[in-house]
């Protein structure tokens, strides 16, 4: 199977994690069922958007300074390794999610866009949290 026979629509659609492509001023111009899914979102609710919709009020200046950094510049840490940050989910609820980006070029080779693929760590979070604490009581109790 070549690229060329590859249904990119079908790929998007059917992926488990959230796919989204955001413009290069970070209006959601991409919005897969995997988003919907997660974030709570429809695609129509999501299209045309800022990514605040997500992005905690803490987080928002650290997020558009990176953002605008990133499409200056061309340049990102996250293609290869995974960010890890809080998010917030429709209906108000902090969600803990992990992902990469790349890039999107014009063909004048501008960034015109970005594309995230986004994974809900929200459970496993939560896991790793009281595992932690449970380690931390252990821990106590043997050096006493």
């Amino acid at each position: 199977m070549t690229s060329s026979t590859i249904d990119f629509e079908q790929l998007v659609a059917g992926a488990g994690d959230a796919i989204m492509v955001c413009d290069a001023k970070g209006a959601i111009t991409l919005w897969n069922k995997a988003a919907e899914r997660i974030f709570g979102f429809t695609e129509a609710e999501a299209l045309g958007q800022s990514l605040d919709i997500i992005i905690p009020m803490r987080q928002r200046q650290r997020h558009w300074d990176g953002y605008n950094k990133t499409m200056e510049t061309a340049v990102t840490k996250y293609g290869a390794d995974v960010l890890r940050v809080p998010a917030l989910h429709k209906d108000g609820h902090t969600l803990s999610i992990a992902f990469t980006v790349s890039m999107l070029f014009a063909p004048d080779q501008k960034v015109s866009g970005i594309v995230a693929i986004v994974r809900d760590e929200t459970a496993r979070f939560a896991e790793e949290r009281k595992l932690r604490a449970r380690l931390v009581e252990v821990e106590a109790a043997t050096n006493k």
